[in-house]
């Protein structure tokens, strides 16, 4: 594990180096990937690195997280309380539609999670403009094979740290850096809406997405699960499709 956290460190200096930017910058969630990112970033440039907590009607016990993820770091950070910002313009959005009789409210559930996730990812790139940063993602291999992360949210990025680290990778690698225990054991969430997990919202579990990635054998369920996961979402991984004259 030293010796993968020291060629990321070495990965992310390069990256920087070649954009020519001053830094990076991360959301911290309080959950175990963004803070392993946080302690990245800190390692690579103690001086010109930035962790951003972004509640957002959030649960409690994930702002404690994140701070505690930030205090362990040490990392330089910033606050910004997102919640009013996305009730009144998700507010608005449905006012809209509903006067247009056009609002499924079977949707409404995961468009304001989406919303809150694009909002977050708006937020960042506002502050890496000021800083002149790179804003660094979250997404390890599970999660970036079956796309659970939003498009233009936090898949909107501009680079991948842990993209090629199962969780389990992650999960020891938190343990190595010294994010506290209390995070890297904690249920995963995205912290979409209240109750909500990861691995409820996708039928099965990180552990099991980690065997099949790594091509172990997996129950014909869950297999089938992560391969409709992993074709569904297809798009997410591929730049903006064109059109091309000489197509047609």
């Amino acid at each position: 594990m030293e010796k993968h956290v020291d060629e990321i460190v070495q990965w992310l200096r390069q990256q920087v180096n070649d954009a020519g930017v001053n830094g990076l910058m991360v959301g911290v969630s309080g959950g175990l990937d963004s803070s392993v990112v946080a302690h990245l970033i800190k390692r690579a440039f103690p001086e010109n690195s930035l962790g951003v907590m972004m509640p957002l009607n959030s649960n409690p016990e994930d702002m404690e997280h994140g701070q505690k993820a930030i205090d362990s770091c040490g990392i330089n950070s910033l606050t910004i309380d997102l919640s009013e910002t996305h009730n009144v313009m998700y507010s608005e959005i449905k006012e809209q539609l509903k006067g247009k009789g056009d609002f499924e409210e079977e949707n409404d559930q995961l468009a304001g999670a989406n919303l809150r996730a694009r909002l977050r990812m708006s937020t960042l790139y506002a502050i890496a403009a000021n800083y002149n940063y790179l804003v660094v993602g979250t997404d390890n291999s599970a999660e970036w094979y079956t796309g659970y992360f939003t498009k233009y949210g936090d898949g909107g990025v501009d680079i991948l740290p842990i993209v090629e680290f199962t969780k389990g990778e992650v999960r020891e690698m938190a343990s190595y850096l010294g994010v506290p225990d209390e995070i890297v054991n904690k249920k995963p969430s995205a912290g979409l809406w209240e109750g909500q997990t990861d691995e409820k919202e996708m039928g099965t579990t990180y552990d099991t997405i980690d065997a099949y990635l790594k091509g172990e054998e997996v129950p014909e369920k869950d297999k089938e699960i992560i391969e409709k996961m992993h074709k569904r979402t297809e798009h997410k991984r591929q730049p903006v499709n064109q059109f091309h004259r000489s197509s047609y």
